[in-house]
This record gives C-alpha cells, sequence and structure tokens, in this order.
C-alpha cells in the first residue's frame, strides 16, 4: 500500500507581500538619495519620526500607510527565513 504525503502549501498574506514591497522601494529611494537605508529606517521604525524617510518617490507616504509592527514582524520573519531558523531541530 502506497502511503500518500501530506504536500503543504504556502501562501503569503496580502499584508507581508504589502509590507515587504514598501520596505523595498523605501530602501531603493534611500540609496539613491545617498542616504544609509539601514540607519534611517532604523531611526523611522524606533521613533515614528516620518523625518526619517526621504519624500523621494513618496516613500515618506509609503512607509507612513504601515504600521510599524507590522514592519518589524517583516523583519524578523525576513531574518528567520534567512537563516532558516524554522528548519532547525534543536
Amino acid at each position: 500500500m502506497q502511503e500518500n504525503k501530506t504536500q503543504y502549501f504556502s501562501v503569503i498574506n496580502e499584508t507581508e507581500n504589502r509590507v515587504s514591497s514598501i520596505l523595498i522601494d523605501v530602501y531603493k529611494a534611500l540609496i539613491e538619495k545617498g542616504y544609509n537605508p539601514v540607519n534611517q529606517m532604523t531611526g523611522y521604525i524606533m521613533s515614528g519620526d516620518p523625518t526619517y524617510i526621504t519624500g523621494f518617490n513618496n516613500s515618506r507616504s509609503k512607509i507612513t500607510q504601515i504600521n510599524r509592527d507590522d514592519i518589524v514582524e517583516e523583519l524578523v520573519r525576513a531574518f528567520v527565513d534567512y537563516h532558516h531558523l524554522n528548519d532547525k531541530k534543536e
């Protein structure tokens, strides 16, 4: 008798896609304007002050449309995925 294995289907929800897309756009705009994107984005996340983000390409407007908690969640998720931490067994 052949054993059927369960297949898993993972869907990235709309919020994750939106946050990721905005972070990429903002990162690129900061680079293009000559800023250090890690420093600027960290400043914004920590303080909530949108002046850390350039207005170039509507970046400031875009990033303020998403909750900073969602940004942190997306960054942690990306860190976990990058380091394959969900795959590691302790």
